[in-house]
C-alpha cells in the first residue's frame, strides 16, 4: 500500500544541522522526514516559497527537458530505505507508456512540486524508517517538528 505525503517544508535538524523534507499524509498521522543534501533542500525550498529565478536551476531544466519531449510526470514515489539510504522513482508518461525512472527522493520530490505531481510512500518505508540510526533521536524530533509553527517551515536558509 503507498500513502500521498504532501512536502510540509524544510528544517534543519537540531542534532546534526543537515536539511531535512518533511512529508506529511493528509490527516498529519503519519510524517517522514528525509535527510537531503543542501543543494537539494535549496532547491526545494526556493520552489515551496516560489523564488523566482532568472537561469533555470537543474530540476527546472530537468522540469523543461521532460515538457519538450512531451513527458508528463505522472507522480513520484519513496519506495525503499536500505542501508540509511532512501529510494524513489519518478514515473514518467508519454503516449500512454509509463517510463520509471530511478532517483533520489531528493530529487523526485524537488521534481514533483515543480510539476504539480503526487508525492507516494510506501508502507514499508515507515516501519523501515522506524529502525534507521538516524533516527535515534526520533522523539524528541518529532516533538519539535510537531511543535514549530507551520510558518517556520521552508524558511530554509543557505
Amino acid at each position: 500500500m503507498v500513502i500521498e505525503m504532501k512536502v510540509t517544508g524544510i528544517a534543519l535538524d537540531p542534532f546534526t544541522n543537515s536539511p531535512i523534507v518533511i512529508l506529511k499524509d493528509a490527516t498529519g498521522e503519519k510524517i517522514l522526514p528525509i535527510w537531503i543534501g543542501f543543494m537539494e533542500a535549496s532547491s526545494i525550498a526556493m520552489e515551496l516559497e516560489k523564488t523566482p529565478r532568472v537561469r533555470p536551476l537543474t530540476h527546472d531544466l530537468m522540469k523543461n527537458m521532460l515538457e519538450n519531449l512531451k513527458f508528463s510526470v505522472s507522480k513520484v514515489e519513496v519506495t525503499d530505505l536500505r542501508n540509511d539510504t532512501f529510494y524513489a522513482e519518478i514515473h514518467l508518461k508519454r503516449d500512454g507508456e509509463e517510463h520509471i525512472l530511478d532517483s533520489r527522493p531528493s530529487d523526485a520530490i524537488a521534481i514533483a512540486l515543480r510539476t504539480g505531481s503526487t508525492i507516494w510512500v510506501k508502507d514499508e518505508v515507515f516501519e523501515k524508517s522506524k529502525k534507521l540510526e538516524i533516527y535515534e533521536n526520533k522523539d524528541k524530533l518529532t516533538d519539535l517538528l510537531d511543535k514549530m509553527p507551520p510558518g517556520d517551515f521552508g524558511k530554509y536558509k543557505m
